[in-house]
């Protein structure tokens, strides 16, 4: 389950989880679900051209979407193994946090982030899209907030309860959008601070995917920090939310919103 944006105020401080999804990068491309193409599509029309900067490109899940839209794009991502992984599938990818990435003259039509503007600093981010966005550029940063059936999430609540009772954050069961809107919230805020965009607004996109046991179990380990559980400790989980949706049927459809915070940079594009 996702890191609960209540409980992590400066997220883009803790490095240990933020760098820990490269702990195994094919999972996390096969495992983690794309983003709709309808969103992919506003951002083509809503931008001046296709040059593009993908922030915490990971393994270039947002960027080869949009490279499939006739996108040009460059990723940046702090994790060398993430890295690695994406110019394997033909991204071209610089290592660096957004904060420390140097644009070095270079200007792009859109700046996106996919599931990751979080981990940024969003007073910092800001500036340095303002500074790396051609004038009627556009910001676009987005996540997938998911939101299983009421019966699917009270069962993996427990779960969690139970073999991680030091970690509350993934035993609260909360409406999904709620608990991801300080995620927007900071990003719109970080946006206005750069006093270079237009006024932010927000697009949402609904859909939904359907979630075997496998499918469920093989993600588990992608999430935040759990790969620095011991092993023995995240058999026990996967084990525990596999009985879960065997006990849901052996699926569930999963209800997803992705939710996009976007402005325009000020000036004559």
């Amino acid at each position: 389950m996702p890191t609960n944006p209540t409980s992590e105020p400066k997220l883009h401080q803790q490095r240990q989880v933020a760098e820990s999804f490269g702990a195994d990068p094919e999972r996390y491309d096969r495992a983690r679900p794309r983003y709709p193409q309808a969103l992919v599509e506003q951002i083509v029309a809503a931008t001046p051209g296709p040059e593009m900067l993908d922030v915490g490109s990971g393994t270039g899940i947002v960027a080869r979407q949009l490279a499939a839209a006739g996108c040009k794009v460059l990723g940046v991502e702090p994790d060398a193994r993430m890295a690695e992984f994406a110019r394997g599938t033909g991204v071209e990818t610089e290592v660096a946090t957004f904060e420390a990435w140097e644009p070095a003259g270079r200007q792009f039509d859109a700046i996106v982030s996919g599931q990751t503007w979080h981990w940024v600093d969003a007073v910092a981010g800001g500036a340095k899209a303002a500074q790396a966005l051609r004038p009627g550029g556009r910001l676009v940063v987005f996540w997938n907030v998911f939101q299983p059936p009421p019966e699917v999430n009270d069962a993996f609540a427990a779960v969690y309860r139970e073999v991680m009772p030091d970690m509350p954050v993934y035993q609260s069961v909360m409406p999904a959008l709620e608990g991801y809107s300080v995620f927007f919230t900071k990003a719109a805020d970080g946006i206005r601070h750069a006093a270079a965009f237009d006024e932010p607004e927000e697009w949402r996109f609904d859909w939904e995917q359907v979630y075997t046991r496998d499918d469920w179990v093989y993600q588990v380990p992608t999430f935040g920090g759990h790969h620095l559980l011991p092993p023995a400790k995240l058999n026990q989980l996967q084990e525990g939310l596999g009985a879960a949706v065997d006990a849901a049927g052996g699926s569930f459809t999963m209800s997803y919103t992705t939710v996009a915070v976007t402005a325009t940079r000020a000036g004559a594009a």
